[in-house]
């Protein structure tokens, strides 16, 4: 099973910029679609971003879409969520998540999830 570990979160103004990391152990990395999840206080778990194995598709949910990008190094097992244009209702923990295609992910069919890591936007 892979084992997945978010970083990167924190506290930044509505308008500002961060971005997330994941790294994931294991030698298979590539094969796998990952994708970003979030969760607000007292909301349901939500889909955010994913990307296929290669890199060469992502998809986004329609909140996010134009401002987060998705992308990943397959060398360092890392994939990344830039979340640009914060707002405060992008607050939330994020979720990193893997699956057997990007479609699947997207579809709440993980594999793995990380432990996550805060995301906190101030007006």
């Amino acid at each position: 099973q892979v084992q997945l570990v978010e970083s990167g979160g924190g506290l930044v103004q509505a308008g500002g910029s961060l971005r997330l990391s994941c790294a994931a152990s294991g030698r298979t990395f590539s094969i796998y679609a990952m994708g970003w999840f979030r969760q607000a206080p007292g909301k349901e778990r939500e889909f955010v971003a994913a990307i296929t194995g290669s890199g060469g598709s992502s998809y986004f949910a329609d909140s996010v879409k134009g401002r987060f990008t998705i992308s990943r190094d397959n060398a360092k097992n890392t994939v990344y969520l830039q979340m640009n244009s914060l707002k405060p209702e992008d607050t939330a923990v994020y979720y990193c998540a893997t699956g057997s295609s990007a479609w699947a992910v997207a579809g709440d069919k993980v594999a793995s999830w990380g432990q996550g890591t805060q995301v906190t936007v101030s007006s």
